[in-house]
């Protein structure tokens, strides 16, 4: 599996892994579903978008890069990961965060920061904290679930 940033031509499968995501309405603040226009506008709009491959180019994840504020604070970077539901459990998801660390350490960014971690995301906590991220606390409610319900997030950041 190799990370590389995205071309054009994988906007279509990043849309579709990006999708699956915001449909389960466990992970992502958005609620709307990207088409390949939306989807090219949103991925070219980033600082850094990468993509995780197999060894026949099939994209099976990504990430987005990009400030978490700007002016005084544009020194705080973002990123959010999508991997596909048919590629879960291959260390997808560690290989992307690996390479934001490093593609904003490139990109002139001095932290990057996670806004909203569900707390209930286990999985995506333990990789987060097994590769130095720090949580900053917890803010009670701070996710609308799909079904309505109301879970916590954990915002977390990592000197880079």
């Amino acid at each position: 599996i190799r990370i590389r940033e995205y071309t054009e031509t994988d906007v279509p499968y990043m849309v579709k892994i990006w999708n699956e995501v915001v449909e389960k309405g466990v992970a992502f603040p958005q609620e709307e579903n990207l088409d390949e226009k939306t989807g090219s506008d949103f991925f070219s709009s980033q600082t850094y978008c990468g993509v995780a491959e197999d060894e026949n180019g099939k994209v099976l994840g990504l990430y987005i890069l990009h400030p978490n504020n700007i002016g005084r604070c544009g020194h705080i970077s973002n990123a959010s990961y999508a991997v596909s539901g048919e590629s879960r459990g291959l260390h997808i998801g560690e290989k992307l965060v690996k390479d934001s660390l490093v593609q904003g350490k490139n990109k002139g960014f001095k932290i990057l920061q996670f806004n909203a971690v569900v707390e209930s995301n286990i999985h995506a906590r333990h990789l987060y904290e097994r590769l130095g991220f720090k949580m900053l606390g917890t803010i009670p409610n701070g996710f609308r679930f799909k079904d309505g319900s109301y879970g916590n997030i954990c915002p977390y950041y990592h000197t880079l």
